[in-house]
């Protein structure tokens, strides 16, 4: 790739531009570690020390550091740098990372009865079985799998040893990572004189517009009604979602997240990496899990939740903590208020 001048950035993207339009950029960068070719963004006010040291050549900020940032050199000024930032990345990666040719590799394995759109990219040892529809613009990666009847919308993009199962379906410009298995059967069986008996999984997996779903993770078919992920949904790694699940619109949910079968999940929430969800409950809209708690119950009012024993408003939750910190102090304490006063 070759230099973009700031003043490209800035006439693309926008922003308040300090500083010279010519000045070559040829990295985006983090403040630290930087040289005089990074453009570099401040979103945090705790990284505020790095941004008088930094040698970037340019450094995104808010309002709020125009000044100090103007002080040091070049600046782009934005309400939201973390946005400017998220957009700043999609620009730049669509210069240096061109689009591959549409076109079928020799090799893949597409039925005749596949609906295969404009602009399609199907690559190596791809296998498109009876009556699976691909929407135009979509890359299906090499080793995928997309299974009779299951769609895959437009723009969408599946990496690399992808599965999406029998029936499925996904919507419009998503990101399925590499190993992601999309409508393998839930986990269903009935107990039968120390046996199990295995539950056929009859439903589907049907997703919305605009998700990614990060490497490895599973979305489990419904048993009888369909598992649903909304528009919006991002999963990071290794997340497993159950038969039956209903995530809302927007949910963010990171590495290790393990939701249980039939649970609800509002929009707008968020669940810390490692945290997991029991079966059938439900979580209401803008509800923010931390990390490595276990949810035991229904949420249904907003916040913040942490915790294990059991989960709990996050302020109750870390009061309580704080006194579990405290607990074999106390108990030494009250053994000797026994002894003293025992006759």
């Amino acid at each position: 790739m070759t230099d973009v001048r700031l003043g490209e950035i800035a006439d693309q993207l926008g922003g308040e531009l300090i500083g010279p339009a010519d000045l070559a950029i040829t990295r985006i960068g983090p403040l630290e570690g930087a040289t005089p070719s990074t453009l570099s963004f401040l979103s945090n006010p705790k990284y505020q020390s790095q941004l008088a040291a930094t040698a970037a050549g340019c450094v995104i900020v808010a309002p709020a550091f125009r000044e100090a940032a103007a002080g040091r050199g070049a600046a782009i000024v934005t309400p939201d740098p973390y946005l400017y930032f998220a957009r700043l990345t999609q620009w730049w990666a669509r210069r240096v990372r061109p689009a591959a040719p549409a076109g079928v590799h020799p090799s893949a394995c597409v039925s005749p009865s596949a609906h295969i759109g404009e602009g399609v990219r199907i690559e190596a040892f791809v296998v498109i079985e009876d009556g699976a529809v691909i929407e135009d613009g979509a890359v299906i990666g090499s080793h995928s799998v997309v299974g009779q009847g299951a769609r895959v919308g437009a723009q969408t993009r599946l990496a690399p040893r992808v599965s999406l199962l029998y029936g499925c379906s996904i919507g419009a410009r998503g990101i399925l990572h590499s190993g992601v298995v999309i409508g393998a059967d839930g986990f269903g069986f009935a107990p039968d004189q120390g046996q199990w008996i295995k539950i056929e999984q009859l439903g589907a997996v049907r997703i919305g517009d605009d998700v990614e779903i990060g490497a490895n993770s599973c979305v489990d078919r419904g048993a009888l009604d369909d598992t649903v992920i909304e528009d919006g949904v991002k999963l990071d790694n290794l997340v497993q979602i159950a038969h039956n699940v209903h995530i809302g619109a927007h949910t963010a949910m990171a590495g290790c997240v393990g939701v249980a079968g039939s649970a609800r999940i509002g929009r707008h929430c968020t669940v810390g990496g490692g945290a997991g969800i029991l079966g059938h409950l439900t979580l209401a809209d803008h509800v923010h899990v931390s990390s490595m708690s276990l949810v035991t119950r229904s949420i249904l009012q907003p916040g913040l939740y942490s915790g294990v024993f059991p989960i709990d408003d996050n302020k109750s939750w870390e009061k309580n903590a704080a006194t579990l910190r405290q607990l074999h102090g106390l108990r030494e304490r009250v053994r000797a208020l026994e002894k003293k006063f025992t006759p």
